[in-house]
């Protein structure tokens, strides 16, 4: 688990969740479409695991 991971905003936040809104900020994404990679750790897995029907996850 010490490696990096590419996280992908697949769909748009319009209408979702005030949770579901701040975690996909946490994970420093914005827009559909925009990636940003991050450490593979336990937290970052968990917050994951909260948005995965938003999000697209792949192994740096």
């Amino acid at each position: 688990m010490a490696g990096k991971l590419i996280v992908t905003l697949k769909r748009g936040l319009a209408g979702k969740n005030e949770i579901h809104k701040a975690t996909v900020r946490a994970l420093g994404l914005r827009k559909p479409g925009q990636s940003h990679e991050l450490p593979d750790n336990p937290a970052v897995r968990g917050m994951i695991e909260k948005v995965k029907h938003l999000v697209e996850v792949r192994e740096a």
